[in-house]
């Protein structure tokens, strides 16, 4: 059968698909040895390499047993259930995105963290018993790889308003934040990103009371991506859409210039150097 390239980026999972690939590769075996060993059809097997399908708990528990692999298999595949449901899709058209328009309410958006910024962030649930190391570790992987996806040519432009409240929040303590927002100031001087700051003084002129992402593809198709407290969704209605990027341009009307919020960064970070 013809083997699909498979982008390792595309998606949770395109992510398991590569990784069940090559650990079958690895061993020399076939679709159709590895199907026999854990008692599945082959087709079953190529469907989840080439990501069309997601496969179980019992044959991810399986993978690891016939692999030797301890629980590799399922802590890529609990990773995944931990994302939001709409989430697993929107990063497939993340990783192919030409634009990006980010906005997040008490938080640097994911493109824009330090490793240790967004460490410290997913420790916290562990903290609070509501996730599991591994799973916090799995999180913070997968920001680290859709920020390394944004080095691909042509790069897409990234345009990030980020509330004020953001700034201010001290996620991981007084070091780790003066590092990310000197990270911010970095990368609102990079030609391909617009980072602009939305004061808190908008008060209620703010568009958004939730986070949320338009993503302009290779046609000028948009899709969006919002969530909430306890769902994550994808967003393709021509209608909402249209609603949604007018609702972003006036964010950007809200929002400081890009030479006056890069000032801005560079302020709240003197403010953390300095307690």
């Amino acid at each position: 059968m013809n083997k699909r390239d498979l982008d390792p980026h595309g998606g949770p999972d395109a992510e398991f698909g590569v990784l069940l690939r090559k650990s079958r590769e690895a061993r020399g075996w076939t679709q159709e040895h590895l199907a026999g060993l854990v008692g599945c059809s082959s087709a079953y097997i190529s469907a989840i390499e080439n990501g069309r399908k997601k496969p179980s708990r019992l044959l991810v528990t399986k993978l690891d047993r016939v692999f030797e692999s301890g629980e590799k298999f399922l802590g890529e595949w609990t990773g995944q259930r931990v994302l939001f449901e709409g989430f697993t899709e929107y990063l497939s058209y993340e990783a192919k995105a030409v634009a990006m328009r980010l906005f997040e309410i008490n938080i640097v958006p994911s493109l824009l963290q330090t490793p240790e910024y967004s460490r410290a962030f997913q420790e916290a649930p562990v903290r609070r018993g509501m996730a599991t190391q591994e799973q916090a570790n799995e999180r913070t992987e997968k920001v680290l790889l859709r920020q390394r996806a944004l080095d691909r040519e042509p790069a897409p432009l990234v345009h990030a308003v980020i509330d004020e409240g953001a700034l201010r929040r001290p996620i991981g303590g007084r070091d780790i934040m003066v590092a990310q927002l000197r990270y911010l100031e970095e990368l609102a001087s990079r030609p391909r990103y617009l980072v602009q700051v939305c004061p808190a003084s908008a008060g209620e002129n703010r568009p958004f009371g939730y986070p949320i992402t338009l993503l302009t593809m290779t046609n000028r198709a948009i899709v969006g991506y919002g969530e909430t407290e306890r769902r994550g969704f994808l967003e393709r209605d021509p209608a909402t859409l249209a609603a949604w990027t007018s609702e972003y341009d006036h964010l950007q009307a809200e929002a400081l210039p890009r030479a006056p919020s890069i000032e801005f960064i560079r302020d709240v970070r003197r403010g953390f150097e300095h307690e």
